[in-house]
């Protein structure tokens, strides 16, 4: 049985993982080997999501995870851009378990949390040609707002996100 709770430290090397291995399974056909390497460097390396685990604030509300007994399967975070506004910053499961509801269950619980601090809508960017993330997102109700430039792309990169919302 799938248990989705507010992530601990003990959590940490799972994120990484689950993160790792999701981002590289997610962009290996639409993005340079050299800019998946670089994302998973800066973004999903141990100290960096032990001080997520570890600092939460309006702007972070910190890591999510979905366990399967003690095995992290999914990580989801996020945070408050607005008064009334949560955003998704992240969300990647264990590639050999999709389709089993994981991302829903992350998905509601952070927005759960972000309600309580008073969401109203919630937003999260979206790789374009992101075929996995892209019809999660609009089946559980966000829609297109706008493109923007990626927000890791070095000078000469050119990858664009989808910039999606809904109502809570």
């Amino acid at each position: 049985m799938i248990v989705v709770k507010k992530a601990l430290t003990e959590h940490v090397n799972g994120i990484v993982s689950v993160c790792s291995n999701g981002y590289r399974d997610t962009y290996e056909e639409t993005h340079a080997k050299a800019y998946i390497e670089r994302v998973i460097r800066d973004f999903y390396n141990r100290d960096r999501i032990l001080k997520e685990v570890t600092h939460t604030t309006r702007e972070w509300n910190g890591w999510f995870v979905a366990l399967d007994g003690d095995n992290v399967v999914g990580a989801i975070g996020g945070g408050m851009i607005g008064l009334e506004e949560g955003e998704v910053f992240v969300l990647y499961l264990d590639p050999n378990r999709k389709r089993e509801g994981i991302g829903s269950k992350l998905l509601n619980e952070l927005t759960k949390n972000q309600l309580q601090r008073g969401a109203r809508e919630q937003w999260v960017s979206v790789s374009k040609g992101n075929v996995k993330g892209i019809p999660f997102y609009e089946a559980v109700g966000f829609r297109v707002q706008s493109e923007q430039e990626s927000y890791s792309n070095l000078e000469e990169e050119v990858y664009t996100s989808l910039r999606y919302r809904r109502s809570l």
